[in-house]
């Protein structure tokens, strides 16, 4: 049987909890306190296959309903994620780990982006172009592209998904859903919460949810031939080994992978405003989102006094650890004792490479994943190659750069392998062009006086080089989602070719 919190949580939501199936069965654990949440079942490939079968049949009949009225099923679906906001922040927050106020950010993302659908619903288009032979008309069609996948990470149990999910229904495309296996309960409360509404309008099949703890599962439908578009979401790693498969059958990749992310403040910047923001950025999902910062590079000038802010600020957060479900935490735990594990061996390298650990480097003994947020002040004027790596931990390195060496740090900021988010801290306008000059920031999201992590609905999120170019979410992302179509019609009685060929 489910767990008492977890059976509370479904209930609340109007579900039944999912059966537990025993010794056998995907375990879910509460990362805060190690107790076991629910004992799963999974589906194999046969299952996973078939339901590629149900969405590829729904989305025949769904891409031939009017946009606006798959726009006003997502709007339904938004408004049934109001309607149990707390109840879904609940079960990510035990699930994932999250702090109760993220989780409640991370289901207000699902709504944002229902209610940014929806109103794209009735504004997709393409131009009308003009043609060089009389009597004819040029445009461009966008059409349905077919059945999405979408694989999400832990870290965005929910908001991930609902990003690819909200954008492909209008679009008029059916969406098979890979949850993480260590986010499968949230996977399957927002699957049966949404399911409903796509059933009601006589499209259940377009949303399917496969459970999985075997890769070949995952595999299949990666090189399924039927499916059009992977969106995957995850580490650099996983990307390598999707991104091959999809390109040999000629289809699309939408990839977001990981982010080595840096913060820059001169010497002009507001350094109340930047340690409030880099704080947040690196211990905030005790440093497991993709965009959290992990490097910050200073100005030498005010190298000093940023550290006087940010080390007793950590020594604040240190003394906010503890179980997600209470407001008054500020950090939470690790997914996993593997995660534990990489982090306590990263603060190890850094102190043995030179790195003097200011704040933090311990993890804490007793149930749950947590560790403390860990400020390391590296030497400057060289390089440091833990720089380089991205752990999946509230770790932050911070260097500084000489003065008046804006290049230098921009530099140091784009000498690694992933290009996800990016941000300065200035109050010089030349600083700022600076930053976004064509050999400045080679991130995706490059942002001034505002921190790495925290994205808007409306903006297409996604990153360059490792991080795998992939765009979610909004402005002009939805093209992912569908095919275009050229079209010329000729009005005319004669049939001119194009670039004046004469064939009599």
């Amino acid at each position: 049987m489910a767990s008492t919190e977890i059976q509370n949580i479904f209930a609340e939501l109007g579900l039944t909890p999912p059966a537990d199936v025993g010794e056998g069965g995907l375990v879910i654990k509460d990362p805060s306190n190690g107790q076991t949440l629910a004992r799963l079942a999974t589906h194999d490939e046969d299952a996973a296959l078939a339901m590629v079968d149900k969405a590829q049949a729904a989305f025949k009949k769904l891409r031939n309903m009017p946009g606006p009225k798959r726009g006003e099923l997502v709007r339904q679906m938004g408004e049934m994620l109001r309607t149990h906001k707390e109840g879904l922040s609940k079960l990510v927050c035990a699930e994932v780990g999250k702090g109760i106020e993220e989780a409640r950010g991370e289901v207000q993302e699902m709504i944002d982006i229902c209610d940014f659908a929806t109103g794209l619903s009735r504004t997709l288009g393409g131009r009308t172009l003009m043609s060089e032979r009389d009597g004819h008309r040029m445009m461009e069609l966008w059409q349905p592209l077919g059945v999405v996948l979408c694989i999400s990470a832990f870290n965005f149990p929910v908001a991930v998904w609902s990003w690819n999910a909200a954008i492909a229904f209008v679009c008029g495309d059916s969406v098979v859903w890979k949850p993480s296996p260590k986010a499968a309960l949230c996977g399957i409360a927002v699957h049966e919460l949404l399911k409903p509404v796509l059933e009601k309008a006589g499209h259940g099949d377009a949303m399917q949810l496969v459970l999985e703890r075997d890769v070949k599962v995952a595999e299949a439908l990666v090189d399924d031939a039927r499916i059009p578009l992977v969106s995957a979401t995850g580490s650099c790693a996983m990307g390598r080994k999707v991104y091959p498969r999809v390109a040999s059958r000629l289809a699309r990749c939408l990839l977001e992978l990981g982010g080595n992310n840096a913060i820059i403040v001169d010497k002009t910047a507001n350094l109340d405003l930047a340690a409030h923001a880099i704080a947040f950025g690196a211990a905030g999902t005790a440093g497991q989102r993709c965009t959290s910062t992990r490097r910050v590079f200073v100005e030498a000038a005010v190298a000093d006094a940023l550290m006087g802010k940010l080390e007793p600020a950590y020594r604040q957060l240190s003394e906010r650890i503890g179980d997600p479900r209470d407001s008054a935490n500020l950090i939470g735990p690790l997914i996993d004792e593997q995660a534990v594990a990489a982090f306590t061996s990263a603060v190890e390298r850094a102190a043995a490479a030179g790195g003097d650990v200011r704040a933090g480097g311990k993890a804490l003994e007793g149930d749950g994943n947590f560790v403390q947020p860990t400020l390391v002040r590296v030497p400057d004027g060289q390089p440091f190659p833990l720089m380089a790596e991205e752990t999946f931990a509230p770790i932050l390195y911070v260097q500084a750069f000489p003065d008046g060496g804006l290049d230098e740090a921009i530099a140091s900021q784009n000498s690694v392998e992933q290009g996800l988010s990016s941000a300065i801290f200035t109050d010089s306008v030349r600083a700022v062009e600076r930053f976004y000059s064509p050999d400045g920031s080679d991130c995706g999201i490059a942002n001034v006086n505002l921190g790495t992590s925290g994205a808007e609905i409306g903006g297409a999120f996604g990153g360059e080089k490792e991080t795998g170019g992939g765009r979610e979410a909004g402005s002009d992302a939805w093209k992912s989602y569908m095919r275009r179509q050229t079209c010329t019609i000729n009005g005319s009685d004669a049939l001119p070719l194009a670039q004046g060929i004469k064939w009599e």
